[in-house]
């Protein structure tokens, strides 16, 4: 679930659950909530949470829009709300870091393009997952940032699973112009962390990427 905060349309908090690939949508609103959901199969893919702040005290504290991290307690809290407004859906927290440490452990050329690679990759999970990856610099062994199913890139990209020319791809591999972190290199290029980082830590840049 991918939560963002908006204030260009009131006090309302944004919430993704599920891809709409595309497809038209329309809402059913109950009391201060409305339901996002595909029109021809009924799939909710989001809700908007009107006068959020009177709901969740931890929104009082923001001092911009853009994504916000939900604990357990805001979940539950949400799911309350849910409840009385007679909706039977339930949110589920995820306590899954989306931006992570990932190592290229298999890695090879995309069959229907010259620049891109197919990647398995190691991001703590009991599985590696498949990501495909077009940037030069990637490598057999390449510690790296993976950006993971659920998550929200600085410029508003969602991220899901999704096809790359055919090809099953979970995720992404991020630089660090894409994570818009201070002074990034402003060239093509997956980010190149520590060799002594473990695969699966949520990625901190102030410890562990420099420039």
């Amino acid at each position: 679930m991918i939560a963002s905060y908006n204030t260009h349309v009131g006090d309302v908090l944004l919430l993704v659950v599920a891809n709409d690939e595309g497809k038209k949508v329309t809402f059913e609103r109950k009391e201060n909530i409305a339901r996002v959901y595909q029109e021809d199969t009924g799939e909710t893919v989001g809700w908007n949470i009107f006068e959020a702040k009177s709901l969740l005290k931890s929104l009082t504290e923001l001092s911009k829009n853009g994504e916000v991290k939900l604990s357990a307690d805001d979940v539950e809290k949400l799911n309350t709300a849910l409840e009385k407004s007679g909706f039977a859906d339930k949110l589920t927290y995820d306590a899954q870091p989306k931006f992570v440490v990932a190592e290229i452990v298999e890695m090879v050329e995309h069959p229907d393009s010259d620049h891109l690679h197919i990647c398995q990759v190691n991001v703590g999970l009991e599985e590696n997952v498949q990501i495909v990856c077009g940037a030069p610099n990637a490598s057999l062994g390449l510690k790296t940032v993976a950006a993971l199913p659920g998550s929200m890139m600085p410029d508003g990209a969602l991220i899901f699973p999704g096809e790359l020319r055919g090809v099953p791809s979970f995720g992404m591999l991020c630089s660090a112009r894409e994570l818009e972190l201070p002074n990034a290199p402003q060239v093509r290029g997956i980010m190149e962390l520590s060799d002594d980082l473990t695969a699966g830590l949520a990625f901190e840049p102030t410890t562990m990427w420099h420039n």
